[in-house]
């Protein structure tokens, strides 16, 4: 088990950039699958972004080309970066960790982070 926690959430308006940081309490942080899920009320937690050991991204549809996820693993941090932000990115959003470089959906991460809340204002 890892232990995360995220930071950097805040209130925003539309058309904004906001950052979000996690950090990750594990000696080989390198090796883990890293990604961000979000929650919006009264939404089922979906997919927005992983990062595997190489560097390698992907994205959900909804975000691709506006949000960028990245990893230094000298700090044992994953960063979503958040540009053009849009009243519908709202959500808290959750770090997430795996040892599989195939995990992609929810159920295939092990740790979870508290969440951090983003809201975009319009």
């Amino acid at each position: 088990q890892v232990r995360l926690v995220e930071s950097g959430g805040g209130l925003v308006q539309a058309g904004d950039s906001l950052t979000v940081s996690c950090y990750a309490s594990v000696a080989t942080f390198s090796t883990y699958t890293m990604a961000w899920f979000r929650r919006a009320p009264g939404s089922e937690r979906e997919f927005v972004a992983r990062i595997i050991w190489s560097g390698a991204t992907l994205y959900a549809d909804a975000v691709k080309g506006r949000f960028t996820i990245s990893r230094d693993n000298t700090k044992n941090t994953v960063f979503l970066q958040m540009d053009n932000l849009k009243p519908g990115d709202t959500a808290v959003y959750f770090c997430a960790a795996s040892q599989s470089v195939f995990a992609m959906r929810s159920e295939t991460f092990t740790s979870w982070g508290q969440g951090t809340q983003v809201t975009v204002s319009s």
